[in-house]
């Protein structure tokens, strides 16, 4: 049976990495659908990516890390977001013992709205048709929503992982609706911008898991505690080929600004990029390009504030 105290709702479940359009678009075919019958709306969720417990030595690239997803979830406006701790006892579950063990019994689900081709249970065999029939057999409404594919584009997490790693970052953007960010703590980095008189701030990411977009130069929005107001700046993420660099670094050029913020929460968010990274003969040829790279950035970030 299920908790006396959760009222009857109307959901939809997935894993929902990026919050994107397309999510959103369904997010708020729930909420609709939850208005019209007088019941809650409910996000069901996971706080792991299933591939991690059903593929041995799975890495998830990330969208959004748990807690990016949690907060964009809640910015859609559903009545309750439910983060289901998904382990190896559920990923046993058939569609059909979810169904009636976590959806009816659980979470008192009444009407379920799955997203266009979308698929759950132990090995995702089963399919809509089949969601439908074991909701009539225990009292779950289940319909499909229509597929959100604006302009005939289908938007999804993977189209807008591949735009990333190709550092297509305008296109993945668009599909998200809104600007890719990755977070962490400045730390110290090689001291070489500065040198060239650009500092940087090295950015060390919260989550290893988080997708970098493609090895460049991008055009970038910083968030620093004790700023109402984003900062502009460039990212460069690479290995710095010219000082023949080992590794993956994330250093930011914050335009502007001078003030030491290492040990500082820092988002970069990036708005377009400006080139990809390329190995330089000297530092000077180097120094010469960053001064082009800052006036495309000014140039690119420019339109900022009237978005």
């Amino acid at each position: 049976m299920h908790n006396p105290n959760t009222p009857p709702c109307v959901a939809t479940i997935g894993f929902f990495d990026g919050v994107h359009r397309g999510h959103r678009y369904l997010i708020d075919y729930v909420r609709q659908l939850a208005k019209a019958n007088g019941m809650p709306s409910m996000v069901v969720t996971f706080g792991t990516h299933p591939r991690q417990v059903v593929q041995q030595g799975f890495t998830p690239q990330l969208l959004s890390t748990p807690e990016e997803k949690l907060k964009l979830l809640r910015q859609t406006g559903t009545c309750h977001t439910m983060v289901l701790n998904f382990d190896e006892n559920m990923a046993a579950l058939t569609a059909r013992e979810f169904m009636q063990r976590i959806l009816k019994e659980r979470l008192n689900v009444a009407q379920l709205v799955i997203g266009y081709d979308n698929k759950f249970g132990h090995n995702r065999e089963e399919g809509f048709e089949d969601y439908q029939r074991y909701g009539k057999q225990m009292g779950i409404n289940v319909t499909e929503a229509p597929q959100f594919a604006p302009d005939g584009e289908h938007i999804s997490s993977s189209a807008i992982r591949s735009h990333l790693q190709e550092g297509r970052i305008t296109q993945a953007n668009a599909l998200l609706g809104y600007d890719y960010s990755i977070a962490g703590q400045v730390v110290p980095g090689f001291q070489e911008g500065r040198k060239m008189g650009f500092p940087t701030a090295n950015l060390l990411v919260d989550n290893a898991q988080k997708l970098l977009p493609q090895n460049g130069v991008y055009a970038t929005l910083v968030e620093l505690d004790g700023f109402e107001q984003p900062l502009k700046g460039m990212t460069n993420i690479g290995n710095r080929p010219t000082f023949n660099g080992k590794g993956i670094t994330i250093e930011t050029n914050i335009l502007d600004f001078s003030a030491d913020i290492y040990g500082q929460n820092m988002r970069v968010s990036f708005v377009e990029r400006i080139r990809p990274e390329v190995r330089f003969n000297s530092i000077d040829e180097l120094k010469t390009k960053m001064k082009a790279d800052e006036q495309s950035a000014r140039s690119m970030l420019a339109h900022v504030a009237k978005r």
